[in-house]
């Protein structure tokens, strides 16, 4: 997380969540069609899910941040 977004509004923090979403989706999509069709190196489909994975931890601690007891 980044440490200013503390500081930012929660409608920016909102705004943030609706983007980090769109791009966790639009990963899931693209590591779908990737492990479909492997490619003959892998390096890039871990890439992918190690950014995936970094966005949903970013996804959490933004919705911790604008609803602590929702999402305890």
């Amino acid at each position: 997380m980044a440490a200013n977004d503390a500081l930012e509004s929660p409608d920016t923090l909102r705004a943030k969540l609706v983007e980090l979403r769109v791009e966790h989706r639009d990963l899931d999509e693209a590591i779908e069609r990737l492990t479909q069709a492997p490619p003959e190196d892998d390096l890039m489909l871990r890439r992918l899910k190690k950014r995936k994975l970094m966005i949903k931890d970013r996804i959490s601690a933004l919705e911790r941040m604008l609803d602590p007891d929702e999402y305890a």
